[in-house]
C-alpha cells in the first residue's frame, strides 16, 4: 500500500522562500538612493540591452533583480495599469504607493497560491515634485508580496550584506549626484566575505558594467531619465 506524499504548509513556504531567496542571490545587485535633486537608481548590469531599470509613469521609476523574464512581465504590466488609471482618472491618480501596492499584490497572491513563487524583488520609487516638501519615496517589494518603504536607499539581490554596509557608512542627507553615484559604485564593488582583503574604498566597478538612470524632481513632468556610460564617467571623474 502506497501512501500520498504529504507536506505541511508550513514547509511548502519555506521551501518556496528558499527557492525565491535563492534565485534573486545569485543576480547582480540594485541600489536606489536619495539623492538632493530626487532619486538614483544604479544597476551592477554588464548588458546593453536587458535593462533592470525603467520608467513606469511620470515621476515613477522601477528596478528589479532575479529571473530577468519574470520581472520584465510585472514591468509591462504596471506600465499598462499606470497607463489606464491615468487616463481613465487622473494623472495624479497614479501614485508610487498605489503600483508598489498592486505589485504586492500580485506577488503575493502567486506565492500562495501557485506551486512556483516569482524569483523577484522590486523597487517602485517616486520622487517628489520641485518647490513642494514631498520627500521622494521608496518601495521595496518582495517575492513574497511583504512591502517597504524607505526614504534613504535599499539594496536588493546579489550579496547585500556588505553593499548595505557599504552605504551606510557613504550615505547622508543631502547627496549631490555625484556623491550618490560614486558611493552606489564602490558599495557595488565591496569585496564580499571571503574575498582577498583590499581597500573597498578604493575600488568601483566599472563603466561599461554600471546602468544608471535618475528621477530628477526639476525636470516638469517626466521625471525620469537614463545616464549614459559617457555621463556616467563624467560623474565619477568629478568625484
Amino acid at each position: 500500500m502506497t501512501f500520498p506524499y504529504y507536506a505541511s504548509a508550513e514547509q511548502i513556504m519555506r521551501d518556496r522562500s528558499e527557492l525565491a531567496r535563492k534565485g534573486i542571490a545569485r543576480g547582480r545587485s540594485v541600489i536606489a538612493v536619495t539623492y538632493r535633486d530626487g532619486v538614483l537608481f544604479v544597476a551592477h548590469n554588464p548588458s546593453n540591452t536587458l535593462r533592470k531599470i525603467s520608467e513606469i509613469y511620470d515621476r515613477i521609476g522601477f528596478a528589479a533583480v532575479g529571473k530577468y523574464n519574470e520581472f520584465e512581465s510585472l514591468r509591462k504590466a504596471g506600465i499598462q495599469l499606470a497607463d489606464l488609471r491615468g487616463y481613465s482618472y487622473d494623472r495624479a491618480d497614479v501614485t508610487g504607493l498605489s503600483l508598489a501596492s498592486a505589485y504586492a499584490n500580485t506577488l503575493g497572491n502567486v506565492f500562495t497560491e501557485q506551486a512556483k513563487p516569482f524569483e523577484v524583488e522590486l523597487c517602485v520609487a517616486e520622487v517628489g515634485r520641485v518647490g513642494t516638501d514631498q520627500p521622494s519615496q521608496l518601495y521595496r517589494i518582495g517575492y513574497d508580496g511583504s512591502i517597504l518603504d524607505e526614504q534613504s536607499f535599499l539594496v536588493m539581490g546579489g550579496a547585500t550584506e556588505p553593499i548595505v554596509t557599504a552605504m551606510k557608512d557613504a550615505y547622508r542627507t543631502g547627496l549631490t549626484l555625484e556623491e550618490a553615484l560614486t558611493a552606489s559604485a564602490r558599495a557595488l564593488a565591496a569585496p564580499k566575505e571571503g574575498d582577498a582583503a583590499g581597500d573597498a574604498a578604493a575600488t568601483m566597478l566599472p563603466v561599461a558594467e554600471i546602468e544608471a538612470a535618475v528621477l530628477d524632481r526639476t525636470r516638469p513632468r517626466r521625471a525620469f531619465k537614463r545616464l549614459t556610460d559617457q555621463r556616467v564617467a563624467e560623474l565619477l571623474t568629478k568625484d
